[in-house]
């Protein structure tokens, strides 16, 4: 028996846009809740959410089958990254990545070898079924997908070198970071950090990489939408119902 198919993985290769929402919250009520409401994939934010390896994994389980869940990992660390594969994630998100060489060791730390370095001990993990899946360590290669965020001017100078790399499944443009990079922090919308955002996404497109984002402004939605992202985020589940919670408390 193989790895679990990644349908997420194989969308983004056929070029199909996929609407996700981010999970912050770190509870896995709100990550079930998500899950049932009709979002492609749902990002489980291990990087600002108060995410330890155990909430993950209730989240994964919570999620199920019922939409893609997509782990964003604290950094690149190696040992991170392997515990989150071998939990169950097969999505993983690598947020402030810089340079060439730090997403080629992405893309190591990702796979079995003789591809990459990740730990060999899946007959022990939820991911393989806890060994009952018997040809895992021949084909979870095929099936985990890497992405890349890129956030700062120095990720945006590597980026044609980072979508050059096999085994980048796909990259991850962050407005926020990048425009406190340049110098309009708390400003993502700015028109000179829109155009350096427009750019980056063109490039990826234009590559044989997927291209994603994240924003809550309606109009950017759609604005990145008729560009053809593949994988966009659409708002939070703290913007969600902070959003609503503020409504219904103004009303009454």
């Amino acid at each position: 028996m193989p790895a679990p198919h990644n349908t997420f993985k194989a969308r983004l290769a056929s070029g199909e846009s996929q609407i996700g929402l981010w999970l912050a919250l770190g509870d896995a009520n709100s990550a079930e809740l998500a899950s049932k409401l009709g979002f492609d994939w749902l990002l489980i934010d291990g990087e600002h959410g108060p995410n330890g390896l155990r909430d993950i994994l209730d989240q994964l389980r919570a999620i199920g089958q019922d939409s893609h869940p997509v782990v964003r990992t604290k950094d690149d660390d190696r040992a991170t990254i392997k515990q989150m594969l071998d939990i169950g994630a097969q999505t993983i998100l690598i947020p402030m990545i810089e340079s060439v060489e730090q997403a080629r060791e992405a893309v190591r730390s990702m796979l079995y070898p003789p591809h990459g370095v990740r730990g060999v001990g899946a007959a022990l993990a939820r991911a393989s079924g806890y060994g009952s899946i018997g040809d895992y360590l021949h084909t979870a290669n095929d099936e985990v997908c890497l992405l890349l965020q890129v956030e700062n001017m120095a990720g945006i100078e590597a980026l044609d070198g980072i979508l050059a790399l096999e085994g980048v499944d796909g990259v991850f443009v962050g407005p926020a970071d990048l425009a406190a990079d340049m110098g309009f922090r708390g400003k993502p919308g700015d028109d000179e950090v829109q155009a350096v955002v427009r750019d980056a996404l063109k490039r990826i497109l234009a590559s044989d990489k997927a291209a994603g984002i994240l924003t809550s402004d309606q109009t950017l939605v759609e604005g990145y939408r008729d560009m053809g992202v593949q994988f966009l985020a659409v708002g939070s589940d703290v913007g969600v119902l902070s959003t609503g919670l503020r409504a219904l408390s103004e009303k009454y």
